[in-house]
């Protein structure tokens, strides 16, 4: 429940505060003071858009905040927490503001939160209703959600069941058109992944073949270089000539320091450091002498290895970079080949599964619409009943739920086609939606004897106001929301059946906090908290504020919305009337 709305910068509110308690709350106020902007706050804390022309001339921003009441709503608590926000004492803060230049912020528990998230926290709790859902209630989709949430869990429970279903045939059906449609790009694919297969095949490259065939090839290409190089070296360092060696250079100035060993420690210290240089230098050249005889030149191999790298940099030029690249791409397309190669397989078993999801679509779509029309004979009646209590004795409501047949189609493998219920003479065909086979209609007989008509033709403004207010009360019975906002619903509407929609307000206030913006006394007189907007100004700026009124304010604002007179006699008699008179009624 909101507990109280806080107001600052928004159109001609420059800052105001409303308390909210438990019961129906009006508020009222001369054309142009400011009471929509009540509502428009509230949309503001429901998660609405923001503008920026709607904050008030002079101000940076226009900041609403709101107080709930969380004690009873764990699904709040829970949403709040889980924002990183902080409930204090069971209640919650909520905020938005809307800068002038246009930027918008939300807070949850005193959280920054994006605008979704305050909206997913607080729209649960609140349903408000304008003359805009007037409008909306003659669009048949509001007029199925209308009846589907008076049909509570049962109904929900088959909706899902059917939307699974639903949502699973449109899988099929899109994969299967993929198929089918696509058999000829498909097909070319498959020949060109057998092509490249086939080349793959035909070479039987080995992993990291390409590396080490070219580093084979680049030396069997300079062996003669490479043994040159080796016998150079050997030479250098232990020559079987009488020429210059490394050992022997070695050897001598060891032996030189030799003879000085016993005269200088560092001496035989260095001499013992040749000494082991000499060693490393014998199996050097030993290692090298090795590597010159093991090189062989042979033009053969050579051949072998440049025809094997050509075969492979031809595969590397058309499916990867290297030949485990080539390998990978070949077990990938091998699996995609048989993909591919099972299509034929593939289709019929979708056409298969298409058929199975088709008939229990059908099934689940006929008892959808059996609960359907069961919920829709319960909603006509008690509507009827809450529009006999709004000065509407003879009118009646009918809900219409009814099927949109179609022809037979050519062949029932053809997609999205209608689907087949019932078999026989009793066979239809029946088009359908992500919703259901049903086509939902409220329909209003005026007056006794009229046939029902659709409400855009059998209702007036004020009937069509009464009709949406006795389908809000009823289904307040059924899935409860904890506030109720109603913006000047009660347009086009006067005399007896104003009282009545006051009383039906407060009755709907009796399990549900409800707001009403009025401008009918006779409504504002059933007020168990009566809210006047006020409007001032000091020649330069006009400001708007809202005042708790007592029982002598009320019968001063009642007599100016009766007669536009605050002090005439008369007129407050009247609103001392209509105010007894809404005591009596809900008492």
């Amino acid at each position: 429940m909101l507990e109280e709305i806080r107001i600052s910068g928004l159109g001609i509110i420059e800052s105001s505060t409303l308390e909210l308690g438990p019961g129906l709350t009006v508020v009222t106020g001369e054309t142009g003071a400011g009471k929509t902007m009540i509502v428009t706050a509230l949309g503001l804390l429901l998660g609405g858009r923001g503008d920026a022309g709607s904050v008030r001339k002079g101000k940076k921003a226009a900041r609403v905040e709101g107080v709930i009441d969380a004690r009873s709503l764990p699904a709040v608590v829970e949403a709040t927490e889980e924002a990183g926000g902080e409930v204090e004492e069971g209640r919650v803060l909520v905020a938005r503001t809307v800068a002038a230049e246009g930027r918008a912020r939300a807070y949850v528990g005193g959280a920054t939160v994006p605008v979704a998230t305050l909206g997913s926290v607080t729209s649960p709790l609140v349903a408000v209703h304008g003359q805009s859902d007037q409008h909306r209630l003659l669009q048949p989709r509001a007029q199925r959600d209308s009846l589907d949430r008076f049909g509570g869990d049962a109904v929900a429970k088959l909706i899902a069941a059917y939307a699974d279903i639903h949502a699973e045939l449109h899988k099929v059906e899109r994969e299967l058109d993929e198929v089918t449609t696509h058999a000829r790009e498909r097909a070319q694919e498959a020949d060109l992944l057998r092509f490249g297969l086939g080349e793959v095949e035909e070479v039987s490259p080995e992993s990291g073949e390409d590396v080490t065939l070219a580093q084979e090839e680049e030396k069997l290409g300079y062996a003669d270089t490479l043994r040159t190089a080796a016998e150079h070296a050997r030479e250098a360092l232990s020559s079987e000539i009488d020429a210059p060696d490394a050992l022997g250079a070695i050897s001598a100035a060891r032996q030189a320091l030799d003879g000085v060993r016993e005269h200088d420690p560092d001496a035989a210290s260095l001499a013992d450091r040749l000494a082991e240089v000499s060693y490393l230098l014998s199996d050097l050249a030993a290692d090298v002498a090795s590597y010159a005889t093991a090189i062989e030149t042979d033009p053969a191999r050579l051949a072998v290895v440049s025809e094997r790298r050509a075969a492979l940099t031809a595969l590397t030029r058309r499916y990867g970079e290297t030949i485990d690249e080539v390998l990978a791409w070949a077990e990938t397309g091998a699996k995609r080949l048989l993909e591919l190669d099972s299509d034929d397989d593939r289709i019929e078993e979708l056409r298969g599964e298409r058929t199975r999801l088709r008939a229990a679509l059908a099934d689940a779509g006929l008892a959808l619409s059996a609960a359907r029309t069961d919920a829709a004979g319960a909603l006509a009646e008690a509507v009827s009943d809450e529009l006999t209590g709004l000065a509407m004795p003879h009118a009646r409501l009918v809900v219409d739920v009814r099927q949109k047949e179609a022809d037979a189609p050519a062949s029932e493998d053809e997609s999205h086609a209608p689907l087949k219920v019932g078999s026989g003479r009793t066979q239809r065909w029946l088009r359908y939606g992500s919703n259901g086979l049903d086509e939902v209609e409220l329909l209003l007989a005026a007056n006794t004897g009229s046939e029902p008509r659709p409400l855009h033709k059998g209702a007036s403004g004020g009937e069509l106001s009464r009709v949406m207010l006795a389908i809000e009360v009823v289904l307040a019975a059924t899935s409860p929301v904890p506030t109720f906002v109603f913006d000047e619903v009660d347009a086009g509407v006067g005399g007896t059946a104003a009282v009545e929609i006051g009383r039906r307000l407060a009755h709907l206030a009796r399990t549900a906090q409800v707001l009403v913006v009025t401008h009918l006394p006779q409504v504002a007189a059933f007020a168990d908290h009566h809210v006047a907007v006020e409007k001032t100004s000091d020649g330069v700026v006009t400001s708007s504020g809202l005042t708790v009124l007592d029982d002598e304010s009320r019968e001063r604002e009642l007599s100016r919305m009766l007669a536009g007179l605050t002090a005439s006699d008369t007129a407050i008699a009247h609103a001392r009337e209509l105010l007894e008179v809404a005591r009596s009624a809900k008492a």
